[in-house]
Formats: C-alpha cells, structure tokens, sequence
C-alpha cells in the first residue's frame, strides 16, 4: 500500500473523528489507488460507492490539509464527481 493512501486514510480518518457516514463516498487518486469512507470510517477500497471523486495526488493532497476548497476544485475542474452530489457536498462540509 502506499504512504500516500496510508496518510490519507489516517488524515480522513481523524477528520471523521473515528466514526464513518451515511452512504459511502470513493476518491479515486489518479496513478495511486482509492479510498472509500463509508458507515466503517476511512479505508484503502476500490469498491462501488454512491459518489466517486478523481483528482491527482497533489490535488488530494491539498483538499485534505484544507488548503484548497472542495467546491473551487470542482469549479475550477481540479477535481471531477461521479454519483450522488449530496454526498459529495456532505465530504466538502468535513474537509473544510
């Protein structure tokens, strides 16, 4: 498994506070792998879920440490969704 997904599920993970969500949500980091954060909380998981968001690792990067906004990425097309928008809205509200 990567530093980069291993990181990322633990600094998901503590924006969770340990619990997870209702539905489940999957970013795909391009050239690296997916994540799902579901009831369960965070995990390395490539498997279906009610909303997918692609970006590159940096631009994964940057939404987690908060210095980029989840709904500039989005309108700027740094980052791409895929499904449900209210779940990805939902993750925007806990990254920031």
């Amino acid at each position: 498994m990567s530093e980069i997904l291993d990181a990322a599920v633990k600094a998901l993970s503590d924006k969770l506070g340990g619990d997870g969500i209702e539905g489940s949500i999957k970013f795909e980091i391009e050239d690296t792998g997916s994540i799902r954060i579901d009831e369960n909380g965070a995990s390395v998981d490539d498997s279906e879920a009610d909303c997918t968001i692609t970006a590159a690792a940096d631009i994964f990067q940057d939404l987690l440490s908060g210095d980029l906004n989840p709904t500039s990425a989005f309108m700027s097309g740094k980052i791409s969704i895929d499904g449900d928008m209210g779940m990805a809205m939902k993750l925007g509200s806990l990254l920031t």
